[in-house]
């Protein structure tokens, strides 16, 4: 099964990155150095002029602070947004109106549902498709299981999303040298706004890479209850949720240890999903799919490619016109069910420490 090589472009395509910080250099450069005869990286922005100029040094591409002068370079095809979330749904209508062929936005895309509503008008008032990096959606081994399962999603009971890994410094160490990265804080853990803080970072940053997945097997999306929101120290969480038709348990810690897991998996009474992704900053191709249906057990993967090229293919393809953008609606609901989680999560893990208070006095 090859699924590299569809719907490539004829030309390549000009890249611009708003943001040098570790994703970028950890992450995108690596993967876009691999697409080399399809896509070049031709300018990077960065509000540290410096770190901007260091990295674009690195790819030979143009460097500036500035968003005008990015989206005003002749050059630049396709924006990637990688800055800090609450200058995303600005910067992405800001490319749309500035008439590039595509755009990938890091997650989440928006921080409510009324800016994700004003970045679907733009984009269909432009033309200009977006695409959100939640890259297991664009893993090879996802999408081919995708192809097999049937009716699978639709018999599921149980989803779970279950993460182990050491903190991303670990990794962009290993992928790149790292010009800058923000400063670490300590948590005061005693604090319960602290924590709730943490429990939405944790789904907004790392859970959210699997929701779109869960949400593909949970029909009664919009009817989520938070069972069980627990913080796992020193970054991590154990959530426990349920539908009227769907368990699900979402589960990560960041900590020392040695050997990184990332895995999806679905059951239902006859048939189960097992996914095993590489961790983020591990170029080493795509996740391995296991299929379980009775008896017989069929496997998927690995490709030579892993979810975050697999993004930039996509980008590639709709930028040359070669494929149909994603549903608006489909980027909306994946947001919302993201901030739902988050939401019922730290308001979850709140009238639990109430309650502790409240036996304790």
């Amino acid at each position: 099964m090859n699924l590299s090589s569809r719907h490539e472009p004829a030309r390549r395509l000009g890249v611009g990155i708003l943001g040098a910080g570790p994703v970028t250099q950890a992450i995108h450069l690596p993967a876009l150095a691999r697409l080399r005869n399809i896509l070049e990286v031709r300018h990077i922005m960065d509000v540290d002029e410096s770190v901007a100029e260091s990295v674009a040094a690195r790819v030979g591409a143009a460097a500036s602070n500035s968003l005008d002068a990015l989206l005003a370079d002749p050059r630049v095809d396709i924006v990637a947004i990688c800055s800090p979330h609450q200058f995303h749904a600005e910067q992405v209508i800001a490319a749309c109106k500035a008439g590039k062929k595509a755009v990938l936005c890091e997650k989440p895309f928006a921080m409510n549902a009324e800016e994700a509503a004003r970045i679907s008008a733009v984009s269909a008032e432009t033309g200009v498709p977006i695409v959100v990096g939640a890259m297991h959606t664009f893993d090879p081994g996802w999408l081919a299981a995708e192809q097999a399962w049937g009716d699978f999603p639709e018999q599921v009971h149980t989803i779970r999303s279950s993460i182990v890994l050491p903190p991303n410094a670990r990794f962009e160490d290993f992928a790149t040298e790292i010009i800058t990265r923000p400063a670490a804080a300590q948590p005061d853990y005693s604090d319960i706004e602290v924590i709730k803080d943490m429990l939405r970072g944790g789904i907004m940053g790392l859970a959210i890479h699997d929701l779109p997945l869960v949400r593909r097997f949970t029909p009664d999306f919009d009817q989520i209850e938070v069972l069980q929101a627990r913080h796992v120290r020193p970054f991590g969480y154990v959530v426990s949720l349920r539908t009227p038709s769907r368990t699900i348990e979402l589960r990560a810690a960041m900590n020392d240890t040695w050997k990184p897991e990332w895995s999806f998996e679905a059951f239902s009474d006859d048939e189960a999903l097992r996914i095993d992704f590489t961790p983020s900053y591990v170029q080493a191709g795509s996740a391995v799919a296991t299929f379980t249906r009775g008896t017989v057990t069929t496997s998927f993967g690995p490709y030579d490619h892993n979810g975050y090229e697999g993004e930039w293919r996509e980008l590639a393809a709709l930028a040359a016109g070669a494929k149909q953008p994603p549903s608006a609606k489909t980027l909306i609901d994946d947001l919302t069910f993201a901030l739902d989680i988050a939401e019922a999560t730290a308001a979850r893990a709140d009238a639990d420490h109430a309650a502790r208070e409240g036996a304790s006095a």
